[in-house]
């Protein structure tokens, strides 16, 4: 059926141009015989095929172009008396002689624009003469284009300011009076397509009235084009005149349309004085008109030519444009009950736009757009459309992309109100994209309150929301979110010792309720920050009179240890333990003995609760070593019961390997290579000897189970242990000593070769040559292993 009537409209169309063609073939022979009356006859016959009312909008301006480019010589023809012998005048009455009304009055329209070049009579006489006839054609179509028809041949003859054609004094105003009056008429006959015809065809109703649009659309573009079209006239006529128009027709299609025309084509200084005016109209169109689109169109408008100068700013002060588009968007929504939370979101995306262009330095401004949009958001439920989702992050970027700058964003009160909002997906992506802005532009966090206000915008990251668990995480996705709290951590920063502890214990608050899997990535860098400021207070140890909570050693080493004891109760007993030797290791530097015994115990007591694998047990006791080996602030009985704890655990590991790396590292504990420390040359050579005892036994161990002694490695870092010794003048580590161990492996290696690895043997010689070295080195030193022989 579809088919059948584009079948017909082409072969309707194909005869009505074969029509035009003949008709104006004679009508050429008669031009150039300069025979006016048949030249009229021929050119009203070719017209009268534009009075079809059966062809679509689309196929009928094809057929009224080839009208057009006739009518063009025909006004050539009409322009020179001297081949036709008649006044223009005369022409202009003769041509109203024509039999049907629609060729009459193209015919009319084109030797009016003869007449007016004439200048015989007033433009604005002629130009209201002709707008007045065209209102005897009253179908829409045939209407429409001949009204485009009439702009078209007069746009270069209205009667404006610096045209040939200007008049008296209120020339411009009759420019004005013409193309308004054409406006309206065309706007009628547009809106009346909509009604012609069955009601079923109305969708194909207005795929047509679409296609016709940009002919009612050109009168506003030559409005805007008049040069004596200035604001005041604006303001007063044109402005007025165009709304009223646009509220009357009642029509969504034409209101939409209009709206947008009118905002594109006049100059944004005209918006901006008329703004009142123009925001006025808007509650009046039709509930179903997308206003939304327009008033965003208009805002952006505003908003480039706010930055297109700063010059023009003190204008939409005086006008006080930001209070009457907030009030018009206010009312927009109130008006239209059914639009979409997505279109009353972008509403409020294009107003703060706007204001950040506008007023950058007014965040109350600001942060009444947010304020607004909280208040159209459906009460304490979560944005669930996907296109309104969006536009509510594009809410709350906006800020961050113009201040570069957390901080500021922290001060508007109902940012986190919007991005409660949120889904906990996208909770989290917004959450991560505040972050990303304080790594980029490195801001630092410097009061508690700002951080309680951004930990609060960034809790979808540091605890599990409602509705969700860490089961359901993306393991990689997840590493990620967390390192970049982590990373956050280390950004928050005060000079003043007492709100830098103010900001650490908001923080701990905050982080406190993430779970097992996400304190083992956020406790650290906490702790580490209030190490910082533990390094900060050395020194300090009275009370801060007046204050909650003293920013003193004593006071941060109690925080850390809560935190820390939070970390291993969850349990992640070995990152626990580092946490504790790091703080025994501070609280040595402040010279606070009771403080570095307690973490040292803390440490003893996961190690011997909670560290169960061998292999964890291994790093652990050296971790225990390490940092007791660095200590200086415990007295005789408190280190001696520590270093007894770490040789006895040392002893107990389960593979003797172990056992005897742990052991002989033990050495280090009773010699201390510093001025005031500790000396004790007898329990190095007793950590020694056990070690050697603990080896000897592995030896054997690995004869009875593999039938072969092992690997002689253990002796040989036992002998490099006692060159150590040896060198750093032990009294107890005698050359003898040294030589009976250089013996023992030696025979080792000769009554077992055929099972010595290359790296033991590589080892022991590499051993020897530096023995060798030191000898032929001479001095003190070469004195000293004169005796030993290799």
């Amino acid at each position: 059926m579809l088919l059948d009537g584009i079948e017909d409209e082409d072969k309707w169309l194909a005869e009505g141009i074969a029509g035009i063609q003949h008709h104006a073939f004679y009508m050429h022979r008669a031009l150039d015989a300069n025979n006016l009356r048949d030249a009229l006859k021929y050119s009203a016959q070719m017209l009268s095929e534009l009075r079809t009312s059966r062809l679509s909008p689309h196929k009928y301006y094809e057929l009224y172009m080839r009208a057009f480019d006739e009518l063009r010589k025909l006004e050539m023809f009409f322009k020179e008396e001297s081949r036709h012998g008649v006044s223009i005048i005369d022409l202009y009455e003769l041509v109203q002689h024509a039999g049907n009304i629609l060729p009459r009055l193209y015919l009319l329209c084109t030797v009016g624009s003869v007449y007016i070049k004439s200048k015989e009579a007033p433009a604005k006489d002629v130009l209201k003469d002709l707008v007045e006839m065209c209102r005897a054609v009253q179908h829409p179509i045939r209407g429409l284009f001949l009204r485009s028809y009439l702009s078209q041949v007069s746009r270069d003859k209205l009667p404006d300011l610096g045209s040939e054609y200007e008049g008296g004094s209120d020339t411009v105003t009759d420019a004005v009076d013409f193309v308004l009056q054409n406006f309206t008429e065309m706007n009628k006959l547009w809106v009346r397509m909509q009604y012609q015809g069955p009601g079923r065809a109305r969708e194909k109703h207005e795929k047509e009235r679409s296609e016709l649009r940009d002919l009612v659309g050109k009168n506003l573009h030559v409005l805007s084009q008049i040069e004596g079209v200035e604001l005041q006239m604006y303001k007063d006529t044109v402005l007025p005149r165009v709304l009223e128009q646009v509220i009357n027709c009642k029509d969504e299609l034409a209101q939409y349309y209009l709206m947008d025309c009118l905002i594109q084509v006049f100059p944004d200084e005209y918006h901006l004085q008329t703004l009142e005016t123009l925001l006025g109209a808007c509650p009046q169109l039709q509930p179903t008109v997308d206003i939304k689109t327009v008033l965003s169109q208009l805002m952006d408008r505003l908003s480039n030519y706010a930055a297109s100068s700063t010059d023009v700013l003190p204008e939409f002060l005086q006008v006080e444009a930001f209070a009457k588009l907030s009030s018009a968007i206010g009312r927009v929504i109130e008006a239209q009950v059914d639009m979409p939370i997505v279109g009353a979101i972008s509403l409020y995306v294009s107003l703060l736009t706007f204001t950040l262009r506008v007023h950058p330095d007014r965040l109350d401004y600001v942060d009444q757009v947010l304020g607004a949009c909280v208040r159209k958001l459906p009460g304490n439920t979560k944005v669930e459309d996907k296109r309104a989702i969006k536009q509510v992050v594009a809410l709350l970027s906006a800020p961050l992309e113009k201040y570069n700058d957390i901080v500021t964003a922290l001060t508007l009160s109902n940012y986190p109100r919007v991005m409660d909002h949120l889904d906990n997906g996208t909770n989290k992506v917004m959450a991560m994209v505040i972050i990303q802005s304080i790594m980029k532009n490195n801001s630092c966090i410097s009061t508690a309150d700002k951080v309680e206000v951004l930990f609060e915008l960034i809790k979808g990251l540091i605890k599990d929301l409602d509705g969700t668990s860490d089961d359901e995480l993306d393991e990689e996705d997840f590493h990620d979110e967390q390192n970049s709290v982590a990373r956050l951590i280390h950004m928050l920063y005060n000079d003043d010792p007492e709100e830098m502890l103010k900001i650490i214990c908001t923080v701990k608050k905050h982080i406190m309720n993430g779970g097992p899997k996400r304190l083992p990535f956020t406790v650290p860098p906490l702790v580490f920050s209030a190490l910082g400021l533990v390094k900060r207070l050395q020194g300090q140890d009275g009370e801060v009179v007046g204050e909650d909570m003293p920013a003193t050693p004593k006071t941060v080493f109690q925080f850390l240890n809560q935190t820390v004891d939070a970390l291993s109760s969850i349990p992640s007993p070995e990152l626990a333990l580092r946490l504790y030797l790091h703080c025994a290791e501070a609280a040595n530097d402040c010279d606070l003995e009771p403080v570095a015994y307690e973490f040292f115990t803390q440490a003893f007591v996961l190690y011997e609760e909670e560290i169960a694998d061998s292999k964890a047990q291994v790093t652990a006791i050296h971790l225990i070593i390490g940092a007791l080996q660095r200590m200086n602030v415990f007295g005789t009985e408190n280190r001696d019961t520590l270093t007894h704890k770490a040789t006895g655990y040392s002893a107990k590991l389960l593979k003797k390997p172990d056992q005897c790396r742990a052991v002989y590292a033990c050495s280090h504990l009773f010699w201390v290579d510093d001025q005031d420390g500790v000396k004790d040359g007898e329990r190095v050579l007793l950590c020694l000897k056990r070690a050697l005892r603990i080896a000897n036994a592995a030896q054997q161990m690995a004869s009875v189970t593999r039938g072969s002694s092992g690997p002689v490695t253990l002796f040989v870092e036992i002998l490099n242990k006692y060159l150590y010794f040896f060198e750093k003048g032990n009294p107890q580590i005698t050359s003898a000593a040294i030589q009976g161990l250089v013996e023992l492996i030696t025979t080792e290696l000769q009554s077992d070769s055929s099972n010595v690895k290359p790296a033991s043997d590589a080892f022991f010689a590499s051993t020897l040559r530096y023995i060798q070295f030191q000898k032929q080195k001479g001095g003190a030193m070469g004195e000293k292993y004169a005796s030993i022989k290799v």
